[in-house]
């Protein structure tokens, strides 16, 4: 099938178990942000820019796992800021893991490789040589690091699980990721660590912004690639257009920002091919937020299904606003006016909201039959239930990396040492 049956099994009962109880609203997935520090500060993106005065605080880890408690998502998805840069990021991921969720780390993937090494320090034996060797010989490894790791660990480490996914930040090929995360290097680093978690046996996902500027041929070329590497699933989405991103677009980098995000029609038109997408990748969604996608229908957002939490607290009312932050889950969905944001079939209810076509607003909207249609259960279903796409033939002569490593660099000024 398309998606692990357990996963798809855990997802489905956790709403059926809401539906038979009547929960007016509960959470599908917690977006979990630890931390707001970053190492970088991607063009478009709104946290580092909305947290600046706060940029170095952190939850303790006990909040983040009393977070998961009290929303009690059946998915975590811890994000940030770079959730690697937290200091008890193992210990979390262990901490869901022992509470029974599927945990997401989301990742620029710039540490990915690090945390990898350290793995394979923790269980090395000498049984372990030829996969050293096959490591190196990919570039993956180095001599120092294969010398680092026969040395052996007692470190906290994070270790393949079926409940666990690494899921990495790719924008596109090199040139336009590297543009995008303005650091030269990074997608190169990112697509090292996905081949070497792919070796050592982990499940590995991508998710992908979609701006204005992304080329959609390019972008589909990137997923033959991955899909031929092994790449697990995919999340695409188009952008949302932050405010204090606008703000600093403007100021920082010289740019309008009415060149960089998308409207619902330009969105609809990206988005065109996604459906044959589908049956060509492994993309994570239901069967209907694609269609509103493309443009066959309209869905209302259902953004308290996927909330979030900050070291600030419970943003409200949804990942991309936050006119204010709640101490608890419970306060965000008594206190929070939920019929003034959002977009519905008929209606903007907050103009910040009129573009907005994010998966973290819509997919949920889908999963749980909102503005729902006859036959959409089966659809959703069928896409779950499906044979998985089989590797993309294509991909093996595909080049993704049409960036710095071509010799076609950018202006930024800064590679990944830096």
């Amino acid at each position: 099938m398309r998606f692990p049956l357990k996963t798809t099994l855990k997802i489905a009962s956790h709403i059926i178990k809401h539906k038979l109880l009547r929960t007016p609203r509960f959470a599908l997935v917690l977006q979990l942000e630890p931390l707001h520090t970053c190492n970088l500060a991607c063009t478009g993106c709104g946290r580092v820019r909305e947290y600046s005065t706060n940029i170095n605080h952190r939850m303790t880890l006990d909040a983040c796992l009393d977070a998961a408690n009290q929303c009690d998502a059946p998915m975590v998805s811890i994000c940030g800021g770079e959730p690697l840069i937290y200091p008890e990021i193992e210990l979390l991921v262990e901490g869901l893991l022992a509470q029974k969720r599927i945990v997401y780390i989301c990742t620029n993937g710039i540490l990915l490789r690090h945390k990898l090494k350290e793995y394979m320090a923790s269980i090395y034996s000498s049984e372990m040589e030829s996969l050293i060797k096959n490591l190196f010989s990919e570039n993956l490894i180095s001599e120092e690091d294969a010398v680092t790791i026969r040395k052996g660990n007692n470190k906290p480490v994070i270790r393949p699980n079926e409940w666990t996914y690494w899921n990495i930040h790719l924008d596109s090929t090199e040139r336009t990721h590297d543009l995008i995360v303005e650091r030269e290097g990074v997608f190169r680093e990112a697509v090292s660590g996905i081949r070497l978690a792919k070796a050592l046996g982990f499940q590995v996902a991508t998710n992908t912004t979609v701006y204005r500027q992304t080329d959609m041929n390019d972008l589909e070329h990137l997923l033959e690639y991955l899909s031929w590497i092994g790449v697990d699933g995919h999340t695409i989405s188009p952008g949302y257009d932050y405010d204090a991103a606008k703000i600093d677009m403007a100021k920082r980098l010289g740019k309008n920002p009415e060149e960089f995000y998308l409207s619902r029609k330009q969105t609809r038109e990206k988005f065109k091919d996604f459906q044959r997408w589908s049956k060509k990748f492994s993309i994570f969604g239901t069967a209907v937020y694609q269609e509103f996608l493309v443009g066959k229908r309209e869905l209302s957002c259902t953004a308290w299904a996927i909330p979030t939490v900050t070291p600030k607290g419970w943003r409200s009312p949804c990942y991309m606003l936050a006119d204010t932050h709640y101490p608890t889950y419970k306060e965000l969905l008594e206190k929070t006016d939920w019929n003034k944001y959002g977009v519905t079939t008929t209606e903007i209810r907050d103009p910040r909201c009129s573009n907005c076509m994010v998966h973290c607003g819509f997919d949920p909207s889908g999963a749980l039959g909102v503005d729902g249609k006859f036959g959409d259960n089966w659809k959703n279903f069928k896409l779950n239930f499906s044979p998985r796409p089989p590797r993309c033939k294509e991909g093996a002569n595909v080049n993704p990396f049409n960036g710095v490593s071509a010799g076609n660099e950018h202006l930024t000024g800064k590679n990944n040492s830096q």
